[in-house]
């Protein structure tokens, strides 16, 4: 352990998609499991509380930082071996799409664009344009943070559900490595599917901006109160076909809201897609914080729906009003 040095008061914003964040008290990063769980051990004997940290992505870190031990997750490799691909927890979710399309291999299309590890990912239960990534996880492996130990876990003991899993439900547990299982297909193909999604999410999402991504999880029509009777009308007048409706996007909900381009402080809830709240420069963790708060106020008031926040807080009080299962 004597090779594991901690940095001092290193600045979050730096490391998160958001460019939001105050000072970690120490930070490591981490390429090799085994300075990981020699990291781990010093913050053990030092009684430290430890943040594990990905790509930085689907996260808000407090004005004040934090008390403790960020580790930086940054264990990286790719093998590609017939239809799967070995991966280290460190590698962009991006990088691995790209280079899963240029095999040959479909699955991962939707990823393209996507911000963040594909460690944070997993995590995340990441989804979208109708795919997910239990889709194509074979295995995990991951360090149990209270035993020490590695374990190789398949996809269905990593409890996968929407945007959710047992990594990000426990939070007992480090992702290392994955196996992933793709479908082999004709390359033109799905190169093209990929850049269809690189290209919608150029001109529907504001990535001209600093944000964590999609701030709430959109909710399950089937598990909405009838009062949303209102809400499906409106999507079907805008175009979208009612057998297809399986959640009710929490972006067109905070739009109709008329939150789209609010602002506090130098945080906006977007005007090109309502579930993201964007930085226009200097925005201050506290002015996203009451912006989550004022969207889920609305949306309460007007439709009856909870809506459940995506993005993990890190370094806040535990009172506070933002329904998060960090």
């Amino acid at each position: 352990m004597s090779d594991v040095i901690f940095k001092k008061n290193i600045v979050l914003k730096n490391y998160t998609t958001y460019k939001i964040g105050g000072p970690a008290k120490y930070f490591f990063i981490a390429k090799s499991k085994e300075g990981l769980i020699n990291a781990l051990k010093k913050a053990k004997k030092n009684k430290l509380a430890v943040l594990i940290l990905g790509g930085g992505s689907n996260l808000l870190v407090s004005d004040k930082g934090f008390n403790g031990l960020v580790i930086k997750v940054n264990i990286t490799g790719i093998e590609f071996k017939k239809d799967k691909i070995f991966v280290g927890a460190g590698e962009g979710a991006i990088k691995i799409a790209l280079f899963s399309a240029q095999n040959g291999l479909s699955g991962l299309e939707w990823a393209g664009g996507l911000p963040g590890t594909i460690g944070g990912a997993i995590y995340g239960s990441a989804q979208a344009f109708g795919a997910k990534i239990p889709d194509i996880v074979e295995s995990v492996e991951a360090l149990n943070l209270k035993t020490l130990k590695i374990k190789k876990l398949s996809s269905k003991q990593c409890q996968f559900s929407l945007k959710n899993s047992i990594f990000k439900k426990t939070k007992n547990w480090v992702i290392f490595s994955a196996v992933l299982k793709f479908k082999e297909g004709e390359l033109e193909q799905i190169k093209n599917k990929l850049k269809e999604f690189l290209d919608y999410r150029k001109i529907h999402h504001p990535l001209e901006f600093p944000s964590a991504g999609s701030v709430f999880v959109n909710p399950v029509r089937n598990q909405l109160p009838k009062a949303t009777g209102d809400l499906l009308a409106n999507l079907i007048s805008n175009g979208v076909n009612p057998e297809k409706i399986e959640v009710i996007p929490a972006g067109f909900m905070i739009q109709k809201c008329g939150l789209s381009g609010k602002k506090i402080g130098q945080a906006q809830i977007s005007e090109k897609h309502c579930n993201f709240i964007i930085n226009l420069g200097n925005a201050k963790a506290k002015d996203v914080l009451e912006l989550i708060s004022l969207a889920k106020k609305e949306v309460k008031k007007t439709f009856g729906i909870n809506l459940e926040t995506e993005v993990q807080l890190v370094g806040f009080l535990k009172n506070n009003n933002i329904n998060n299962k960090t």
